[in-house]
């Protein structure tokens, strides 16, 4: 099988984006793709869409995408896997690149969070969780996510401090990505200081969602070493599955699916935790982000709110983190992001 190399990288600007439509998202992130990978669109053999389509006015979202780039009769496949849409895309074309039925592929990560409004978004967020015996009594994300900070803060004495200092970390690298809709270092104090949310959430624990693409080429290993430009290899790469509903899991503490998902690719690329240069990471709130490090390898269960503190995951520490600025300063167009 063949190796399959990323050639080409593009992505637009997220935020409120009321001066283009879906389709011109993707156009943005996808044109600056194929100028990074110096390739002509038309040596594309196959393009997976990540998003969510459920968010947009329009439905039946690969088809109109790839005609406005205008890729047709290119075949194209949708991945929707809620927040993880993004790297499920990747993943998809990975496998098609990697099992010689495709040589050259785009993927597409778009997603318009404005069209609809805040209640209808906010039913539709509700019912990703478990909807028979969870969301139907009121459960939020922000809610979930709280279960897991608290019960981090339980059993390993993280606190409300190390998980605003993600914040903190994650504002301080956004304010210098010129595409992230936050742009503006934050302190503790301030973070300290914002309103409540679900305990022991408060505002700036939370990404905002956001309008935004991200486009990337894959490329097989004959087409990647004919690139003039460095190929970053995907030589490892895992996924994995775990319960929906929070009753059903053994600890609040972790994601386990994220763990074995890590593995999955380390043991692949035959590489280990200390061996990653920089990590990208679903930080939606700030307690995904600690777990993260942990669930990944990069410190000891329950070391995760020291590992911030002591800035391991900035530019000069152990293993950067998400310095781009990560959902929580960069914003969260879930097809583009997760």
């Amino acid at each position: 099988m063949t190796r399959v190399g990323i050639i080409g990288i593009g992505h637009g600007q997220f935020g409120r984006r009321s001066d283009a439509t879906v389709q011109e998202l993707a156009f943005e992130a996808f044109r600056e793709a194929i100028q990074d990978a110096q390739i002509d669109p038309k040596d594309i053999d196959g393009t997976v869409i990540g998003s969510v389509p459920e968010y947009h006015k329009q439905r039946s979202l690969p088809g109109v995408v790839q005609e406005y780039l205008n890729l047709n009769p290119t075949p194209t496949w949708l991945t929707e896997v809620a927040c993880a849409s993004g790297s499920a895309a990747i993943r998809t074309a990975w496998m098609g690149i990697r099992s010689g039925a495709h040589r050259l592929m785009a993927v597409i990560g778009c997603q318009k969070m404005t069209e609809l409004s805040t209640p209808e978004i906010l039913a539709l967020m509700g019912r990703v969780g478990e909807v028979q015996w969870e969301s139907i009594f009121g459960t939020t994300f922000p809610a979930y996510y709280a279960m897991f900070a608290q019960s981090h803060m339980h059993e390993y004495g993280t606190t409300r401090e190390q998980l605003l200092l993600v914040a903190v970390k994650n504002h301080f690298y956004g304010a210098k990505n010129p595409n992230a809709l936050f742009r503006k270092e934050i302190t503790i104090e301030k973070a300290l200081a914002s309103d409540p949310v679900s305990d022991p959430f408060q505002v700036y624990d939370c990404c905002a969602n956001a309008d935004g693409a991200a486009c990337v080429i894959l490329a097989s290993e004959e087409i990647a070493k004919e690139s003039s430009k460095p190929v970053a290899w995907l030589d490892g790469v895992g996924c994995a599955t775990a319960s929906m509903s929070v009753l059903r899991r053994p600890s609040l503490t972790g994601l386990p699916s994220a763990e074995t998902a890590a593995l999955t690719a380390y043991e692949m690329a035959g590489v280990g935790p200390k061996d990653i240069k920089v990590a990208e990471v679903h930080d939606c709130f700030t307690i995904a982000e600690i777990m993260a490090y942990e669930d990944l390898g990069f410190c000891e269960k329950g070391a995760g709110g020291r590992f911030i503190e002591d800035k391991q995951s900035y530019i000069g520490g152990q293993t950067p983190v998400n310095v781009d600025g990560g959902l929580k300063a960069k914003g969260h167009p879930i097809g583009a992001t997760g």
